[in-house]
């Protein structure tokens, strides 16, 4: 009786612990999903800012906002097309490390253009501005080389599989285009033999002529 009350009670525990492990990992889960919904949508409410501050401002603050926005779409378009492309192509992890170097260079420089946003010296920041320009078109020009070159090969090997696809489909489409049989032949099928006892043909019958008499049965 005390075997049964311990094995019952192991497995309570154990019921127990792995509730306790599939709450944590779908509590883990939610936050994890709701972190990533929050900084999507600080994200965008950010570029949208930064866009209506490049419409409704003039001067150097209204470059300063347009090259935020231009950083961090372009950055962020490049990262969305290599993690697309790299869950199917091992090769581009290389890719990936380059872009993790050239996110720390955008990161950085995304801080210094947010820093002089609350700059007060005008002449100042328009000082820095052809600097800052410059840094802003040397990374995006590399994000957008490397965002068009994946997407060029991923392309590339679409068009490979659609050749491929497209040769074998009218190669079965021949096939199916042959209506024989395996087995037989095209040929007519061959005439059937006349039977070696054909009824004799009738003779005709004319008008003056007299009818047969009957055979005598005597």
């Amino acid at each position: 009786m005390e075997a049964v009350i311990i094995v019952i009670s192991l497995f309570f525990l154990a019921f127990v612990a792995l509730g306790a492990y599939a709450t944590i990992k779908v509590v883990s889960a939610a936050k994890r999903g709701v972190d990533r919904t929050i900084v999507q949508a600080r994200r965008t409410v950010e570029d949208h800012t930064l866009r209506a501050k490049s419409f409704a401002q003039v001067g150097p603050a209204a470059e300063l906002a347009q090259l935020r926005l231009t950083l961090r779409t372009s950055m962020r378009a490049t990262q969305d097309a290599l993690h697309a492309s790299a869950a199917e192509d091992e090769s581009l992890k290389e890719s990936l490390g380059l872009f993790e170097r050239l996110s720390a260079h955008g990161h950085e420089l995304d801080a210094d253009l947010k820093r002089l946003e609350s700059e007060p010296d005008r002449g100042t920041l328009a000082a820095r501005l052809p600097g800052l320009r410059a840094r802003t078109e040397r990374i995006t020009q590399s994000a957008d080389a490397l965002r068009w070159a994946v997407r060029d090969r991923a392309r590339r090997f679409a068009d490979d599989d659609l050749g491929t696809l497209s040769a074998q489909i009218d190669i079965e489409a021949d096939a199916l285009r042959h209506w024989t049989r395996p087995g037989t032949t095209d040929e007519p099928a061959p005439e059937p033999a006349p039977h070696s006892l054909t009824p004799p043909t009738p003779r005709p019958s004319y008008p003056w002529q007299k009818s047969p008499r009957p055979e005598s049965t005597t």
